[in-house]
């Protein structure tokens, strides 16, 4: 473990390709490493079904001559072909077209300080353990009355890190651990068997719920859902379970995203400063939560992390930004810069989330007299040009304040607009997720049955 926690010959290789780019003629260069290790084991009806390890190494160099700019990788890290690569880099950018808004970051926004944020689990598990996991989990779905079958269970572990080098002197090194532990199980029989899940993902395995915790939700899930029933058509609150409900702020953040603004792909072009939610309502990004699955303190052009709240009471207060996006729309970056070894910068959320209302989920359903409660969603119905919303979905029916009864092929449909401003959400918001939200309740979807 400690080898891979010490990234200093990564630095020492950003360092090199850097000063490679410059000796080529680069005006400017930044260059990107990026470790991973991995081990996972997959178990299916008690047998080992598969065990993987990954590891690599992997090297980008981005270039810039003026405007122009270029991207080379390498797994290749004996250094002795740098010089070559760097060459190759700045030739490909002198064919490259002028990039009005290409460049590395403003250096009075780059991070000078590294905030602890505990992203580390020194103690990584062996495959013994892994299985072990795997297996408890399995076992635990198996033993839920109802259940008939296993779709699998797996464990994983591993350890992943990041150093940034640009040649106007930012240097940064970010690394986290994860854990995870998730189960699969099918019950009933022939035609009317119904799969359900459940999973854990932490970066410390002290956090991680027990595999038989999460091998019994996946089998009392599965066994809920059996014996789903029909609805016909008609218009009425829709509570998207926790489980599913961040995915509504994802549709949010990939129409915030500043790539899309900029190229006018997005419903939301013309809606910053406006209300799109209820008062009350706030969307927050935290690069800077301790144990965060996205925690980092610096993003891919080493800008500093900050919290920042995307929606305030309601208001859209700012776009999702990377250097370049921010610079086409005539803003700041805020800092959200992704990028792989392979690619130039491209923004993209950290820790999103919706913060938690004052009402239980109970409380959330106690007036619906007809509506659907969402623990699933099927396909990729989401418009983010237009805004339209239709996905398959499953769950149960409201019935008198009460789920009911299982339902299943059915759609929901509806505007982002009107989802947003409908939306009121819950008091159980649970950090399980790279993108989180409470349970929330939307008012007037339509649910499409037979």
């Amino acid at each position: 473990m400690p080898t891979l926690l010490d990234q200093s010959d990564l630095v020492d290789l950003a360092e090199n390709l850097v000063g490679a780019a410059r000796r080529a003629g680069a005006d400017q260069a930044d260059a990107l490493a990026v470790r991973s290790v991995s081990l996972s084991v997959d178990v299916r009806d008690g047998a080992v079904e598969e065990t993987q390890r990954s590891e690599g190494d992997d090297l980008g160099l981005r270039v810039l001559l003026g405007r122009r700019q270029a991207v080379v990788s390498t797994n290749d890290l004996k250094g002795d072909g740098f010089d070559a690569l760097a060459e190759r880099a700045v030739a490909m950018a002198r064919a490259a077209p002028e990039d009005p808004f290409a460049g590395l970051a403003d250096p009075t926004l780059l991070a000078h300080s590294f905030p602890a944020l505990d992203l580390v689990d020194p103690d990584m598990p062996g495959v013994d353990l892994l299985e072990q996991r795997a297996r408890a989990a399995e076992a635990a779905a198996l033993a839920v009355g109802g259940v008939t079958k296993s779709g699998g269970a797996s464990a994983s572990a591993g350890i992943g890190g990041m150093v940034l080098v640009t040649s106007h002197g930012f240097h940064g090194a970010t690394i986290a651990s994860h854990h995870s532990t998730a189960m699969t199980a099918i019950a009933g029989e022939g035609t009317g068997m119904e799969r359900d899940y459940d999973f854990s993902s932490t970066l410390h395995a002290a956090d991680l719920e027990s595999a038989e915790t999460v091998g019994r939700n996946a089998g009392e899930r599965a066994v809920k859902r059996l014996n789903p029933r029909k609805v016909a058509t008609r218009r009425v609150p829709v509570v998207f379970d926790a489980r599913v409900s961040g995915a509504l702020v994802g549709h949010l953040a990939s129409a915030a995203n500043g790539g899309a603004i900029a190229r006018k792909t997005s419903f939301l072009r013309q809606k910053l400063g406006e209300r799109i939610f209820a008062s009350g309502i706030d969307i927050i990004d935290d690069p800077l939560r301790p144990r965060g699955l996205r925690s980092r303190p610096f993003d891919a052009e080493g800008v500093a992390g900050r919290r920042r709240k995307l929606v305030e009471d309601g208001v859209l207060k700012s776009w999702l930004l990377d250097c370049a996006t921010a610079r086409e729309l005539g803003f700041e970056t805020t800092g959200h810069a992704r990028r792989g070894v392979s690619s130039t910068p491209s923004p993209g959320p950290t820790n999103l989330y919706l913060a938690p209302g004052g009402k239980s989920t109970n409380e959330l359903i106690a007036d619906i007299e007809d509506g659907f409660f969402v623990v699933d969603l099927i396909g990729m119905g989401v418009n983010l040009v237009t805004g339209d919303y239709s996905r398959g979905a499953a769950g149960f029916w409201i019935e008198r304040g009460e789920c009911t009864y299982p339902v299943s092929e059915v759609t929901i449909a509806g505007h982002l607009f009107d989802i947003f401003a409908g939306l009121t959400a819950a008091n159980d918001l649970v950090f399980r997720y790279g993108t989180n939200a409470p349970t929330v309740r939307v008012e007037g979807l339509t649910v499409a049955g037979h």
